[in-house]
Formats: C-alpha cells, sequence, structure tokens
C-alpha cells in the first residue's frame, strides 16, 4: 500500500535519524529501520501543527439502574476532565503526568477524538486555530498504550502494509511509531509509551520522540513515572490531578511555580515523582489531598502562565491557518492511506493468507486433529454390517460426524476476530482499510483449510466404517459434510464477531449450538418437535444434513437381514426405505436441503458481518 515514499528495511534497529542503538534479537542485531527517500525535503514540506484546547470537559454518559427493590437510580455523570486548557507548538515535546487515575490518557483522547461512545466530551480543540472535529484523525497518529499486532507477521511485512514474534518489548514500541508515522503525520499523540520497559529503553524511546519533535512535530505523550534522566527530554510539561490542569508549561519553571506556591521539590529527587507525589490523592486522606489539589489547580489559574496560554489560544484562532495540505487533509473524507479498493483488497488479502498459513493451529494441529479424529471413528465403527443392529450403529456414526464436522471447524474460528481485534479496531480507525475488504480477505484466506481438511476426514471415515458402497454415495456424502464444515464456520464468525474475548466466545459457543443438533432428527424424531420450538429446526443445518446423510445411505439398500424370518419382532426395519421412513425424513427434499445449507452458509455470514460492521462503527 502507498506510504508516501516510505521504504522499510528489517536489518537492525536505528533511531529514526539513521543512529544506531544496538538492540539485538536472538544474540544478534537486527535493524529496524525506517528509512524516506529525500529524507530532510520531505520533513521540510510538511506543514506544522499548533494543537490547542479550552474548557474540555470529559465525564462519563450517566446511566439508569434499578436496585433490588425495583425503583430505579440514575447515577450522575462522572466528571473526568474538567476544564482543560492549554497550547502546543510545532517542534515541542510535551509529556502529560499525574497520578494513576489523574486523567492524563483521557485527555490524551479527547485531544485525539479517540474517545468511546459512552464518553460525553464538550469543549474546544483546534488545530492551527481550526475546529476539525474528528478531522484530526486526518492529520495525526495515535501510539496506543497496549501494542496490537499479528504475531506471525515480520518486521518488515507489518511495516510494508501499513511482527511481534520475537521481538522485545522496545522493538514492538519501536514498531508501534513506525506504523503510526509512515505516512508522516505533522501531529503525535503517546499513551504512556514507556510502560513496561527498562530505564535504558525508555530512554531510548523518549529520545527518539524527541528526535521527532525537532524535526516539526508536535508530540503530546502521557507518561507514567518517568526517570529523572527520562523527564529531563521533554520540553514542557502537563502536571493533571484530579482531571484540572495544575500545570502547563516549561519544564524548568514548573519547579519554581510549585516552590513559589510552598512546595519545592527536594534536592536531588526527581521532578516527576515530586509533581505526581503532591498532586496524588492518598488514601485516609483523601479531603485534605484534594483541597490541597484545588488550591494548587486555582493558583495556577491565576498565573502568566495560564493568560499567556489563552492568549496564544485567542491568537491562532483569530488567524487561523486554512489553507494548505493540513487543512484539507483534516475536512477531507479519504483515508490518509489513500489507496484503491483493490489495492486495500489486495495488501489485506496477503497478510491475512500469510497469517494463516503461519498459524500452527491451522496447518498442524487442525490437521493432525482430523486425521487422528478419523482414524479413531473408523476404528470404532469399522465395516459395520448391515443388519437390525447395524441400523442404529449406521444412523449414530453419521450424526457423530456431522457433530464432529461442526464443532471441530466451528471452535476452530471462535478466534478469528477477538485475537485480532485490537489491530483491526487501530487499523479501522486509522482509514487503513473498511470493514467489507478485512472480513472478506479473513473469509477467504481461512476457506482452503475447511475444504480440505473435511475432504480429507470423508476419505478416511467412509471407507472404514464401510458405508454404501458407492462412488456417487461417497460425493455425495462428501458434499454434504463440507458444506457442513463451513455451515458451522460461518456460525462461529458470529459467535467470535459477537465476542470481545476468545473466553467469552468459548463460553457463548456450546449453548448457543446445543438447541440446534437437539432439532437434528437424532435425538428427537422430527413428527414430535413441539410447535413453539419449530422454528429451530428450520435454522439448524444438522436437521437438513442429517436427512441427506440418511436418505444417501438407505435409500439403496433394499434388503436389510434379519434374524427369525420377516415376521419377527426384531425385523423393525426390512430394508432402507423404512429407516428413512421411521425418522420421518423425506428422499425427495435432496435439492431443497442442499439450497438451504448453501442458504444458511451465506446468511450467517451475513450476519457475522452485520455484527462486525456495528461494533466498527460504534467503536469509531
Amino acid at each position: 500500500m502507498p506510504v508516501n515514499k516510505i521504504n522499510v528495511e528489517a536489518n537492525g534497529i536505528k533511531s529514526w535519524d539513521g543512529s544506531s542503538n544496538g538492540v539485538a534479537r536472538h544474540g544478534k542485531e537486527h535493524v529496524l529501520s525506517v528509512r524516506t527517500e529525500e529524507h530532510h525535503a520531505l520533513i521540510d514540506s510538511t506543514e506544522t501543527v499548533v494543537l490547542s484546547w479550552e474548557n474540555v470537559n470529559v465525564s462519563i454518559d450517566p446511566k439508569t439502574k434499578t436496585c433490588c427493590r425495583g425503583n430505579d437510580v440514575t447515577e450522575g455523570p462522572k466528571h473526568i476532565i474538567k476544564n482543560a486548557y492549554g497550547h502546543v507548538k510545532p517542534g515541542t515535546l510535551l509529556a502529560i503526568i499525574g497520578a494513576s487515575g489523574s486523567g492524563k490518557t483521557m485527555l490524551l483522547n479527547a485531544l485525539a477524538s479517540n474517545t468511546d461512545r459512552d464518553i460525553v466530551t464538550s469543549g474546544d480543540v483546534m488545530v492551527n486555530g481550526v475546529d476539525v472535529g474528528n478531522g484530526i484523525r486526518n492529520i495525526s497518529a495515535y501510539v496506543q498504550q497496549n501494542d496490537h499486532f499479528i504475531a506471525t507477521m515480520t518486521v518488515k511485512e507489518h511495516l510494508t502494509f501499513r511482527k511481534t514474534k520475537g521481538i522485545s518489548g522496545g522493538e514492538m514500541k519501536r514498531l508501534s511509531f513506525a506504523s503510526e508515522i509512515l505516512t508522516n503525520p505533522p501531529l503525535l499523540f503517546c499513551d504512556e509509551p514507556t510502560s513496561g520497559l527498562d530505564s535504558f529503553m525508555a530512554e531510548s524511546i523518549v529520545q527518539t520522540l524527541k528526535e521527532m519533535a525537532q524535526k516539526g512535530k508536535t508530540v503530546l505523550c502521557s507518561i507514567h513515572q518517568p526517570s529523572s534522566e527520562v523527564f529531563a527530554l521533554f520540553d514542557h510539561v502537563l502536571v493533571i490531578a484530579e482531571g484540572r490542569v495544575a500545570f502547563l508549561g516549561d519544564t524548568d519553571e514548573a519547579l519554581k511555580f510549585y516552590s513559589n506556591i510552598g512546595y519545592p521539590c527536594p534536592v536531588n529527587f526527581n521532578p516527576a515523582d515530586f509533581y505526581i507525589m503532591t498532586m496524588a490523592v492518598v488514601p485516609g486522606s483523601e479531603t485534605e489531598c484534594k483541597q490541597r489539589i484545588e488550591k494548587i489547580c486555582d493558583e495556577f489559574y491565576q498565573t502568566t502562565y495560564v493568560k499567556t496560554i489563552l492568549q496564544d489560544n485567542k491568537s491562532v484562532v483569530e488567524s487561523p491557518r486554512r489553507t494548505g495540505v493540513i487543512y484539507e487533509e483534516a475536512f477531507s473524507s479519504k483515508s490518509r492511506y489513500e489507496a484503491s479498493w483493490l489495492q486495500r483488497f489486495s495488501s489485506v488479502f496477503g497478510r491475512a493468507w500469510s497469517t494463516t498459513l503461519r498459524d500452527p493451529m491451522v496447518i498442524k494441529v487442525r490437521t493432525a486433529q482430523t486425521l487422528v479424529l478419523a482414524v479413531i471413528l473408523g476404528l470404532l465403527y469399522l465395516q459395520l454390517d448391515i443388519d437390525q443392529e447395524g441400523v442404529q450403529n449406521v444412523n449414530g456414526v453419521l450424526y457423530l460426524m456431522l457433530l464432529n464436522m461442526t464443532f471441530v471447524n466451528m471452535f476452530a474460528v471462535l478466534s478469528s476476530f477477538p485475537l485480532e481485534s485490537g489491530v483491526f479496531s487501530r487499523e479501522y480507525r486509522t482509514g487503513l482499510y473498511s470493514v467489507d475488504i478485512y472480513f472478506m480477505c479473513k473469509v477467504l484466506a481461512e476457506l482452503p483449510s475447511f475444504i480440505f481438511i473435511p475432504i480429507a476426514f470423508c476419505g478416511i471415515c467412509y471407507w472404514m466404517i464401510g458405508l454404501f458402497s458407492s462412488l456417487k454415495a461417497f460425493l455425495i456424502f462428501s458434499a454434504v459434510l463440507l458444506l457442513v464444515a463451513n455451515v458451522a464456520v460461518s456460525y462461529g464468525y458470529i459467535v467470535s464477531t459477537m465476542s470481545n474475548s476468545v473466553s467469552m466466545a468459548l463460553a457463548l459457543a456450546p449453548p448457543m449450538m446445543m438447541p440446534l443438533f437437539m432439532f437434528g432428527g437424532f435425538f428427537v424424531n422430527t413428527s414430535t418437535n413441539p410447535v413453539y420450538f419449530i422454528w429451530l429446526e428450520y435454522v439448524s443445518w444438522f436437521r437438513y444434513a442429517n436427512e441427506l446423510l440418511v436418505v444417501n445411505q438407505w435409500e439403496n439398500i433394499d434388503t436389510i437381514p434379519c434374524e427369525g424370518g420377516s415376521g419377527s419382532s426384531r425385523c423393525l426395519y426390512r430394508n432402507g426405505q423404512q429407516v428413512i421412513d421411521y425418522l420421518n425424513f423425506d428422499d425427495g427434499k435432496f435439492w431443497l436441503n442442499i439450497g438451504l445449507l448453501i442458504g444458511l452458509l451465506f446468511v450467517y455470514r451475513l450476519i457475522a458481518y452485520i455484527i462486525l460492521f456495528v461494533k466498527a462503527r460504534r467503536a469509531k
């Protein structure tokens, strides 16, 4: 996909200016570099961004709960960010610090227009003096706190598409930056990029951010407990506490401000730790701490720092920069990853195909599992006799194979969407591709394994069990089980797309499946199904597939041997047609049942797509 002349080379780790940092992978130097053609010319031609905001408020939408007495209780909104204000110029690296729960990430999300639907935001966020709304996403990059990647992809493949397997946390952070800045955005938001890293790697990451800022970018970074060396790299600091701004300005000026109001930082003490501890709410002393926070925030609001910030905001609004690439991209409906539908489809399918091939669960485990189960079933029902007792055995093994095809293939896809939800959400929000491309590529990449593996299962089981010896009957048997496998996959996609995690999908699948196979004509005769459950019979592929398999097996069997003659009480069936009639199946519904199975295959996948589309739109 086009990435604005950016070439990617995966042969080591380098800073964005090309300097080596010497990080090793598996004992060998593994360089990750992002090189640009005419690098300095590209940087110089990039428009810069002044980010300003005033009266920004963020709260959680109030919800109504019903208590045990039946009375409705309406909870008030939880006010997280309170009248926040700020101004960040190009070439600035801003640190947003505060105690846990102070609102660092929420403020960053509000500025980046990256909040969830249940979060209510208000206020003015300006880019070069213009309120661009959600268009800020088109001109900015957002590096999330959690690194979401597809583990089977290499570093080079991931960057070319827009590997986490075997790379360190620091390399993963660098990959996060590389993924977001491929389009050279002038504005960068980073949510705690040093979390989970050692002091050396944390300093390396922040140094990278500083170098980016020095090249004209505007960088805002929430950070948790930075070391003194890391904190010294920041140009400006925004201290936030209880959702309010306690300080915003030069890092050196922050020490003077706190000292002037009676809170001097001890000698040789990490300033970042000092700000966090001063503005923290200590359990057991909540009232005292909150009063101190309110006092500091109120005093800062009266300083010349705030007057300068508000005056700068006013100036940039009065003389907005409404021309140029920044303004056009912010209000453009096109993604900053501009490419044709076919190019996006090709790239996403290539990634999905590579991921599928490299997934051991798909290639190795599922193949081995299918072959082993096929052999076990073949040995358990080895060369069944077609007699009175054999009727039950044959009908039982036919339904057992339906269950096996269903559960093996359905469970194979339960993790498909939850495992990639973080990657999909991030890439969809940035406009990398649409929902239809992602869903179609995912389905097509996994399709071959759900064709060849079921066919191998049928080839082993059918002849070992000794079902009706006919090539036509075998082909029909294989076609039915192939359809069943893919209908089960479609149903699995529904469960997968509606689940937020793999554990949730695994918990939902069995109870959602239970009613369907109960009405397949094996456990309950179709003529005795209760009227109020009849709809389950129509949406169950077990019903159609079981009828097809039973008819396919018994319609050509003219005689079923019986000890004691035809008048014996043990002679329940004299031919195959009596077996079909006993189960209330119809041998004239072959094409109808085939059509209904195909219909369920597509309908279930359409439902899965709609669920994924709705979730993606709600998240966006």
